[in-house]
This record gives structure tokens, C-alpha cells and sequence, in this order.
């Protein structure tokens, strides 16, 4: 993350920049948002759109085939291993994964001890970073879709900070949630300034339509002086990093 905060710090079209825009498939939803949260005081994100992302983690690894032998024995090696520190270093799935005592639904004290990035990002210890919440708030936009029929993110909820129980299927959303109300990371802030969206689009897992990123470009990436791309002066740069 610093080596990416360093990039952008000092490239001489983003650093020139007023602001920046975000767009985020899957679990690169969530380290764009630790971007902000650890780099926004050198890198100014106006608006971050985040696609079938784990921000409240996830709770199962995903389902291989039944031929996949690759699959199985990465799945295998996360499973086995998911809190030491060199699978929570190398093994990008086992940093966003969450243990939580299904009774209360708190997380627990294995994974807040040796999770080395989302307990982090969600501010979830007991000491806080308060330059986290700070600097989240600070976006113009952040919004969140999931997929409605997602199941490789268990639970697909996680893409809203929702917590889901996998035993019984019930769903707490964010702003019942300790994180939302007592704003370890801004969320509620954001929201109440009209700054926090919850979207939702058809199909599985980035089973995603072209309408639908045209539709999020025009709407939250147009120019700050304008929501249409007709007649826009100045130029726009897609950049890929």
C-alpha cells in the first residue's frame, strides 16, 4: 500500500490532479479504500465506487470444482493456515477473511490479533485510528454495489459492511452495526451528508454489463461542474494502475 500511495504521490499527472476517482472490481475494492484511509492526506480520491467487494470480509473461501486440484490445495494451504503471519503476508484471500463468534457476531480474538489488514482498515481494535475515519469521510462519494446473485464473496452483504450470520442467514445492516455507529471509519459521516450509497446489480460475481459502468462513469466520475458527458471541456484520463 505505501509503494502505491508512493506511485500516485508522485506521478506527474495524478499528483497534479484536484482529485481523483476510484473504481474498485472485487477485493480491490477494499484496498482502494485502505488507500484512502492510509494515503489520503497525500492523495485526494473525490468519489470511490466499489464492485462485489469484502469490506466487512468474508466468512467461507471460495468453492473450487471438483476437478480444480490447484484450487483445492490453495483453498486447502488458506483453511490450514490462515493466521500465521506468512499466509496472512502472501495470500491475498486470508487478509479480508474474518472469524466471528456466530453467537454474538463479534469478531474474534485470533483474528483481531493476526489479521494484518482488515481488522486494520475497519478500525476494529481497541485502538483507533482516528486519521482512518478522518479521511474516509473526506470523499465527495463512496458507493457500494453487490452482486445479487454473488456467490464466490460469502456473504455478498460484506460489499454493503453488512455483517450476515452463515448459520442462520440473518443480515445486520451497517448502520445497526458498532462500526456505523460509533464511526471507526467515517461511514456514518459520510452518510450524513448524503456521501454513503448502497447500489445492487443483477448477476453473479463481476457478472458485469457494460450499461451499467457507463451509468456509473456519467454519474460519478463526470466532471464536478457537470453530470453529462455532452459538451464537457478538458480533458479526462483513465489511468490503470
Amino acid at each position: 500500500m505505501d509503494v502505491v500511495c508512493d506511485d500516485i504521490a508522485s506521478h506527474p499527472v495524478l499528483s497534479a490532479a484536484p482529485g481523483l476517482n476510484a473504481l474498485g472490481f472485487s477485493q480491490g475494492g477494499q484496498f482502494l479504500r485502505a488507500l484512502v484511509q492510509r494515503c489520503g492526506d497525500r492523495v485526494r480520491v473525490r468519489n470511490l465506487v466499489t464492485f462485489g467487494s469484502q469490506h466487512n470480509g468474508i466468512a467461507k473461501y471460495q468453492v473450487c470444482g471438483s476437478s480444480d486440484w490447484l484450487c483445492k490445495s490453495y483453498i486447502a494451504l488458506l483453511k490450514s493456515n490462515t493466521w500465521s503471519a506468512w499466509v496472512q503476508s502472501h495470500l491475498v484471500p486470508a487478509q479480508y477473511f474474518k472469524a466471528v463468534d456466530e453467537r454474538t457476531g463479534e469478531p474474534t480474538e485470533e483474528y483481531l490479533e493476526n489479521s494484518n489488514f482488515l481488522a486494520d482498515v475497519n478500525n476494529e481494535r481497541a485502538s483507533k485510528n482516528e486519521a482512518y475515519a478522518r479521511r474516509l469521510a473526506g470523499l465527495d462519494h463512496f458507493v457500494m454495489y453487490v452482486f445479487e446473485n454473488d456467490t464466490t464473496v460469502i456473504p455478498k452483504e460484506s460489499g454493503w459492511f453488512a455483517y450476515t450470520n452463515v448459520t442462520d442467514g440473518r443480515v445486520t445492516g451497517v448502520r445497526e452495526r458498532e462500526i456505523y455507529k460509533e464511526d471507526w471509519i467515517g461511514l456514518k459521516k459520510l452518510d450524513e451528508r448524503g456521501g454513503l450509497h448502497f447500489e445492487s446489480t443483477e448477476g453473479e460475481h463481476m457478472q458485469l454489463s457494460d450499461e451499467v459502468l457507463v451509468d456509473v462513469f456519467k454519474k460519478w466520475f463526470a466532471p464536478s461542474d457537470s453530470r453529462s458527458w455532452a459538451g464537457v471541456d478538458g480533458e479526462q484520463r483513465v489511468i490503470e494502475l
